[in-house]
């Protein structure tokens, strides 16, 4: 162990403020992966709020491990020194229980990594009674936990906050009995909202098909993702401030959580679906205490803008002085008073996502905004004096064809037009990436568009703007999107040539490769409707009929209004009248 690792530890907690430390043997330490780097990780706000949950308990001391840049993990494999927790400098392998953070699928191979600097053993049927439980949650366990089957001992399907005490108090009454992992596993997965892979046998066909699973008769048939009813009743802000992160310094506020717009192509409009709103009053009590090192309030939600209250919420910060943001806005919900009242707190961006750039494509996602939303996002930032405008578009959808891409240029070309016409001489911004399926949405059954296809649409976008002038185009990497594309829709087989992949130190296409398989066509896979699916013994509260339905509409580009009260469409709120 050097001391370069340590010191670096204690200078990133002390240009902190919030952070809860105890001393050792005070409580039971419970350990928070966030499998990624700390500027990035702690700019999450489910980890706040886990966090305060968890030291909350009175018996429980929740300490974080983050992913070190790479010179720090360098010195920890030259010097075989484990991962050590931010609070107290502890090895990971020394927690009873390790809870994972999985929000994206290109940071399963940081868990891996992760666990192997820290002597944890990697796959869950290794480790033993007196080892470390590894318990993933987060988007990625909720929407697919296969492809890490082989690593956790259990998922939390859900939302965290439902199910984070009654696990914790499961696993502490399991090891003060001395019971065997076996049983440890066995209770846990009596529990709403854990899913224990140990009892889930998945089945193949001749042909190597995922044909079902084979449950255990100990263990619930199917496992249903656990969600809030009540918002207020748990956190709803940053617990930790500090000038380290993605965002500085910035006081973190859940307004709403879960969207009811219906795009598509959205797992997160599915998963965390019902949308709530939480409580004005509230939201502003917790801002006017926030910390005084703040230097921006930060207002979070799937779609912010649909907050019912929002501009209630945004005049007061204004005529509090509060500095603020938004995390994300609908082109349709954008009016002058919300407009000027962001650029009053210095946001100098105004940030909309068409998707799709012709109108076939937006009815076949379900989008809902049109090219005058834009054009009068245009006009609005630039009345309030916001220089840029950044435009979030996919390529790759199901059903598009080169003739949308061309659809697509245009109206970047016309939105272009707006700004010079509205004397707006800011960038435009265009970050495009490719649509990857997502379980549980209504495109799980469509491929990732093939490779070649993808690159040249992309080769349209990007000469088509080459030479213009204020107009950036921001692509990623489309060997990234093949791999998370296969990722997210895996199965446990995907899982276990990740792990021989990481053990080898080999890309995962080669192993695929060794084994018959071609990572792009794997990517690129249709799933034929009515036959299992690997997470398919996963309840999210809606009906695959709704899916169906949904996927039916897509083709026949037909529009889905929001939620609204008493709907009864897809199940989450009661029976489904499809």
């Amino acid at each position: 162990m050097t001391w370069e690792l340590k010191n670096a530890l204690k200078e990133i907690v002390a240009r902190e403020s919030g952070a809860q430390v105890f001393a050792p043997g005070a409580r039971r330490p419970v350990a928070f992966i966030y499998p990624n780097t700390y500027h990035l990780g702690m700019s999450n706000l489910g980890l706040h709020i886990l966090y305060q949950l968890i030291n909350s308990r009175g018996d429980s001391a929740c300490e974080r491990f983050f992913l070190p840049d790479s010179k720090l993990l360098a010195e920890h494999k030259r010097t075989k020194t484990p991962l050590l927790s931010l609070e107290t400098q502890r090895p990971l392998a020394d927690f009873e229980v390790i809870c994972v953070m999985m929000s994206f699928e290109m940071d399963y191979t940081n868990l891996l990594t992760m666990l192997a600097q820290s002597n944890v053993k990697l796959e869950a049927a290794a480790r033993g009674a007196k080892e470390p439980l590894v318990i993933i949650g987060g988007p990625c366990a909720t929407f697919n936990p296969e492809p890490l089957a082989g690593v956790a001992d259990a998922f939390v399907i859900g939302e965290g906050e439902e199910t984070v005490n009654k696990l914790l108090d499961a696993v502490y009454e399991a090891r003060d009995k001395g019971l065997s992992k076996e049983d440890t596993l066995l209770e846990l997965a009596q529990l709403s909202g854990i899913y224990v892979p140990r009892f889930y046998e998945p089945q193949y066909d001749a042909g190597g098909m995922f044909c079902g699973m084979q449950v255990s008769t100990q263990v619930p048939a199917s496992v249903k993702r656990q969600w809030v009813r009540e918002l207020d009743n748990y956190p709803q802000t940053s617990a930790i401030m500090t000038d380290a992160t993605e965002f500085e310094n910035m006081y973190i506020v859940e307004v709403a959580r879960g969207c009811g717009r219906h795009c598509r192509f959205c797992m997160a409009g599915y998963c965390f679906r019902k949308p709530r709103a939480r409580d004005l009053e509230l939201l502003l009590a917790k801002i006017r205490n926030r910390p005084p090192q703040t230097k921006k309030v930060g207002l979070m939600g799937a779609a912010v803008s649909d907050y019912p209250y929002i501009k209630e919420l945004t005049q007061t910060l204004v005529d509090e002085q509060v500095p603020f943001t938004v995390a994300s806005l609908r082109a349709d919900t954008l009016d002058v008073e919300l407009t000027q009242a962001l650029a009053a707190s210095g946001q100098r961006t105004m940030t909309v996502a068409p998707e799709a750039g012709s109108v076939k494509m937006r009815n076949i996602i379900n989008k809902g905004i049109t090219e005058e939303h834009v054009f009068n996002a245009i006009e609005l930032a630039a009345a309030a004096g916001m220089k840029n405008i950044k435009l979030y578009y996919m390529l790759g959808l199901p059903g598009e064809a080169d003739s949308d891409i061309e659809e697509m240029i245009a109206m970047i070309g016309r939105v272009r037009e707006k700004m010079d016409a509205a004397l707006n001489k800011g960038d435009l911004i265009i970050s495009v990436n490719g649509f990857i399926p997502k379980p549980f949405t209504p495109f799980q059954w469509s491929p990732l568009c093939d490779v070649k296809t993808l690159k040249r649409r992309f080769k349209m976008l990007e000469t088509a703007f080459k030479k213009a002038k204020h107009i950036q185009v921001q692509t990623e990497s489309l060997k990234e999107t093949v791999l998370q594309a296969v990722l997210a829709r895996g199965d446990r087989r995907i899982g276990a040539a990740l792990l021989e992949a990481f053990h080898r130190e080999m890309p995962l296409k080669q192993v695929l490769k060794e084994q018959g398989l071609d990572i792009e066509e794997l990517a690129a896979a249709a799933y034929e409707i009515g036959r299992p699916l690997p997470w398919q013994h996963l309840d999210m509260g809606f009906t695959e009929a709704y899916l169906i339905s949904e996927w039916r509409k897509a083709q026949r580009e037909e529009f889905t209004p929001m939620c609204f009260d008493l709907c009864r469409r897809c199940g989450v709120c009661g029976e489904a009248q499809v």
